[in-house]
This record gives structure tokens, sequence and C-alpha cells, in this order.
């Protein structure tokens, strides 16, 4: 079904909440502890998570839920809210405000809306299928980029990739000149912005995925994985953003180059 005005409103009130819970224990007491994967997670994450599956199942008891933190909630109406309270939660232990909410409404596999939300600087960007994404309410558009030599291209950390993801990852990095480290899910809130013009990264949970495609391809951007592909529930992780999709067969050459 369209997404609806009410499925918009619920996720601005989702971010709201998630944003309720974050903001007292940034540069404060947190309780970080460390998951089975080695991965962080502090009592924010928990926090925020829960207020929004509170939301959801009082407001939305058909629908399934899916969290980095809580799992998943099985639904009857073929809508799943695929939440990630903090994506970039190393940068909020260490204090970094490039952290970000991740809110997205998956619809058959497919993400129909998505929210970034920056709590602490107040800055959500919003994306839905077949409309403009909105910043803080106004719309904003990707930049156009002619070619891949000195466009600016981000990462989170060249650590997450494996030895031979790094080789293709590194062979796009020539192509394009000095990449940007570090912001997680900010850099694809920031390239729909028209601040960077890709971002690649490998390894993506669909939690840390799903709500970026509206956001980016509502703002003029193409996402896609590693072949080209469209990114759904069913995707390896394998991440690409362009801010100017006459790109984007350029960066899947380049990547390709690695050996």
């Amino acid at each position: 079904m369209p997404v609806s005005e009410t499925d918009i409103e619920l996720a601005r009130r989702l971010a709201d909440a998630a944003g309720a819970a974050i903001r007292p224990r940034f540069r404060a007491e947190f309780g970080l502890e460390t998951k089975d994967d080695l991965s962080p997670v502090t009592l924010a994450d928990r926090e925020a998570e829960e207020a929004m599956r509170r939301l959801i199942i009082a407001e939305r008891p058909m629908d399934g839920i899916l969290g980095e933190e809580y799992g998943e909630r099985h639904g009857t109406s073929g809508r799943t809210w695929v939440l990630d309270p903090i994506d970039g939660t190393r940068s909020f232990v260490a204090g970094r405000a490039i952290f970000g909410t991740l809110i997205a409404l998956v619809e058959d596999g497919w993400p129909v809306l998505g929210v970034i939300d920056q709590p602490v600087q107040r800055e959500r960007w919003v994306g839905v299928m077949g409309r403009e994404t909105t910043f803080n309410g106004v719309p904003v558009r990707t930049r156009a980029c002619r070619e891949l030599k000195g466009a600016q291209l981000a990462t989170t950390s060249p650590h997450l990739f494996d030895a031979h993801q790094g080789e293709h990852y590194l062979a796009l990095a020539a192509a394009v000149g000095s990449p940007l480290y570090g912001g997680d899910c900010y850099n694809y809130a920031l390239l729909a912005s028209g601040h960077i013009d890709i971002v690649v990264e490998t390894g993506l949970k669909l939690y840390d995925f799903a709500a970026l495609v509206p956001v980016v391809e509502g703002a003029g951007g193409r996402m896609c994985d590693w072949a080209g592909d469209p990114l759904h529930a069913g995707s390896a992780g394998d991440v690409i953003a362009a801010g100017d999709p006459a790109r984007v067969e350029e960066i899947l050459e380049a990547l390709a180059c690695g050996h």
C-alpha cells in the first residue's frame, strides 16, 4: 500500500521518542557494554529502541519490527519497521555528534520510507519513495558530479572491509582521490543534502541501510549493491550511494578493478 501521511507522522514520532532517550545520555553516563559480535552497545541504544517499539506495538500491532538491539517481532501486514536506534555507537561513545537514529518502513522487502535523525544537532532527513526528501522540512537535492576524479568519497572506516573488499575499495579511492573517513549513516544524509558525492560500504545489515535508500533516492541519488542491483531485504549488505546516478557505472567499474 502507498505510504500515508499517518505513516510519515508515526516515523517522525518514533524519531522524537528515540531522541528523547538518547540526548540525556550523550556525553554523560551511557553504560557501555560489548555485544557478542564485539560491537559496542549503550543504555541509550537500548532505551531508544524500547521507546520506538512501544509506539509501534501500540499503534501498528499488525506490523512487524526488526531492530538491532531486540531482534524481530513478526507481523501480519506485510510491513516491517526497521530500527537502528544509534547507527554509529562508537561515535556516540566518543562524544561525536555524527551518529544517527535510522527508521525505515519496509513493505514486502522493499524500503519505502526512511528517516535519518541526528538527535543532538536536531537534524532530520525524511525520505519517502515517490516524494522529495526533506531536511528539517525543506526539500534537499544531491549535487551533480561531472567525473570521479576529485569527487568526495566517504566510508566509515577502511578497517571494516576484509582484504578482498579493501583492494576493490582502494581501487575506487585511487580513481577518486583523498577519501573522507568516519560518519556512519551521517555520510548518506550529507550526500542527500549535496555535500558528499559517493559513499561505499560493505557488511551492512538491513537495519543499517533500509532507511538510507528512500532518503538518498528521494533527493535524486541512487543506491545499489556492488553489482549495481537495487537494495532490498535480501541484499548482502555491500552498498553504494551515488549523489549523481550518472556516475554509478564508473563507480562499479572502478570497484571491479581491485585485484
